[in-house]
Parts: C-alpha cells; sequence; structure tokens
C-alpha cells in the first residue's frame, strides 16, 4: 500500500480545494471545515493584499471563521471571496445576523499578473469552483490554486525570475498533536534548502543559466529595480489543538520563521508575506500555542521546498526542476 503523502488535510476535519485559472498560469485555493474554527494571522511582508484581517485580532468580537483563501490576480483575485460566501451561504454556514447568515471569509492574494494575460484572474466562479472542489486529499502540489503563477527570486526583476509554487506538509507526534502547513510561494527572495545552504530557486545570472544568489549581489553592493508588486508568500499553518485566537495569532508569527529559515533575502518592502494559523480543536485538548508554533514553522519550511520543486516552467520561465534538483526534499519528519 502506498504510503499517504503529508499534506495540511491531515489536520482532521480540514479540506482544501484548488481552481486553476483556463488561459494563463493564476488560480486560488481554499481551506475549510465542516464547522467554523479558530484563527490568528500574522504579516510581515510590506506589501500585503488581504481581507477580513481585523476579525482576526484577538481583541475583536468575531471568534470564529468558516474559510480561508489565497489567490492569485493581485487584489483582483480578492473577488475570490464572493464565490466562497456564496457556497457556504448555501451550505447554512456563518454568523448569524437575525435570519440571515453571513459567511466569515479571510484570505490574502499575491501577484502574478505578469505571467500571460494579465486580464485573467481568479474571480468570484474561481472561488466557487475552488470551495465546491475541496476534500481531504493529500493537497496538489506545484502550479496549482493560488501557486499557479507563482514566481522566486526578482532581484533583477520578473525576467530573470524562476517558477514558485504550492506546497504543503505536515507533522505528526506521539501523543496525536498535529500541526500542517501550506504555502504559496511567490517571493522576492531566493528559496533556499536550510539543510545545505543550497538556493533551489532564486535569481538567475544575466544569461538564464544559472543562478545568482540575490543576498551575494547585496552584499556587492547591487540595488533590486524599482519597486513593483510582484511578491508575496501566502502560507496557512494549523492544528488539530484548541487553540485560542491569542494562541492561534503566536502560532503565525512563529510560524513566519519558516520564510527566515528558507527565503533569502524575506519580508522585503515588496513582499506581502502573510501567514494564517487555524485550530480546529478536532484533538480534544489544548497545547501550548509555543509548542504547535515551532512544529508549524518547521512544517511551512518542508511545505515552502516542496511547492518550488513541484513547480514547472511556462513561457520561458524556468523551474527548480530544470536546474537538476528534482530530489528528495530532506526535511523529513518521522
Amino acid at each position: 500500500m502506498n504510503q499517504r503523502v503529508r499534506s495540511l488535510t491531515d489536520i482532521d476535519g480540514l479540506r482544501v480545494g484548488h481552481h486553476t485559472c483556463a488561459g494563463r498560469p493564476t488560480g486560488c485555493t481554499v481551506i475549510l471545515s465542516d464547522r467554523p474554527f479558530t484563527a490568528g494571522v500574522d504579516v510581515r511582508g510590506g506589501a500585503p493584499g488581504s481581507r477580513e484581517l481585523e476579525l482576526l485580532r484577538p481583541e475583536n468580537s468575531v471568534g470564529q471563521i468558516d474559510a480561508i483563501f489565497l489567490a492569485g490576480g493581485s487584489a483582483f483575485g480578492l473577488e475570490a471571496a464572493a464565490g466562497i460566501m456564496r457556497g457556504l451561504e448555501e451550505r447554512g454556514r456563518g454568523f448569524a445576523a437575525g435570519e440571515i447568515r453571513v459567511p466569515i471569509v479571510c484570505g490574502a492574494i499575491l501577484f502574478d499578473l505578469q505571467l500571460g494575460d494579465g486580464g485573467i484572474r481568479p474571480d468570484a466562479a474561481a472561488g466557487y469552483a475552488a470551495m465546491q472542489s475541496a476534500d481531504t486529499d493529500p493537497v496538489g502540489e506545484g502550479n496549482v490554486g493560488a501557486g499557479a503563477g507563482a514566481t522566486v527570486g526578482k532581484m533583477f526583476g520578473p525576467g530573470r525570475a524562476m517558477r514558485g509554487g504550492l506546497g504543503s506538509w505536515s507533522i505528526e507526534r506521539p501523543d496525536g498533536l498535529k500541526a500542517g502547513a501550506l504555502a504559496a510561494v511567490n517571493s522576492f527572495g531566493d528559496v533556499v534548502d536550510p539543510g545545505s545552504g543550497r538556493i533551489l530557486a532564486g535569481a538567475r545570472t544575466p544569461d538564464g543559466r544559472g543562478l545568482a544568489d540575490s543576498m551575494e549581489a547585496l552584499r556587492r553592493g547591487e540595488e533590486p529595480p524599482p519597486p513593483f508588486a510582484g511578491n508575496t508568500l501566502l502560507a496557512v499553518v494549523a492544528t488539530n489543538a484548541d487553540l485560542s485566537k491569542s494562541g492561534c495569532t503566536r502560532v503565525a508569527r512563529m510560524a513566519q520563521d519558516a520564510l527566515a529559515r528558507c527565503i533569502r533575502p524575506a519580508h522585503m518592502p515588496w513582499d506581502g508575506d502573510t501567514v494564517f494559523a487555524l485550530a480546529t480543536g478536532t484533538l480534544g485538548r489544548t497545547a501550548d500555542a509555543g509548542t504547535v508554533g515551532a512544529l508549524a514553522a518547521d512544517a511551512l519550511a518542508t511545505a515552502i521546498l516542496r511547492g518550488v520543486r513541484a513547480a514547472s516552467s511556462w513561457g520561458g520561465c524556468p523551474s527548480a526542476s530544470d536546474f537538476g534538483d528534482s530530489g528528495d526534499c530532506p526535511l523529513q519528519y518521522r
């Protein structure tokens, strides 16, 4: 029997759905459950695009939400939320407001308009389709959903970038505590294997045949091109433990450590790096938020590497596999 690939959907009760648009690489990804869940968020990038993040602040009144989405299309991709809300409303989900239920849908977007026809981007129909496709199977990886149009390594502009992608992973302790992660990797910086220090994908040399090393270029005194909103790593980490909004927020903050390990440089003014954290409570007990955060950071680091390794070239933009790196991910947690 084949061993199941570890994934965010290993967190009991979670379902993930993708929609990848026709015509050019872009799309959206939806994470939901059969019942509302507690969530938090941490934003480190200087150019985020998001929806309903204020609801996730611990001091604000809405305690649980119905879905999280990640989308391409820049700010246009926020329209996907309308389709997700429609699908949830059809299922009777949402915050009770008299006789009406208002689904609580939080999300964030990344910029991928530079690949192909930028007039094609996720809309309400895409969000609805992603929600309808959500299931508990291992999450599809590579250039699917929110990772369809992802690129990385834009130190010298998009013309010398490489393909990013969407990856997922999970960790389970012997006592049943789980932490899972999903990442859409669309960073300004290079993606680096933290175990070996090797660049997997990133800015290329002028001839396009080698890796330039963005950090080394910065140390030499080279400067990035005029800023453009072409970046952002979006992620969702999750646990089966019962956590408060404050606990989820702490987990999201700690999970950002994965970006510092795997993206160089990370959290730039032109990135919109955003990490959501959610807790399903299906374990039936609480857990220390610090412990969950540490596990989530490890899971997210592996998800980032998997997303880049699963990517494929498109329109002259190569992937890590084109540079001979299609081996197994080194961060294997048993």
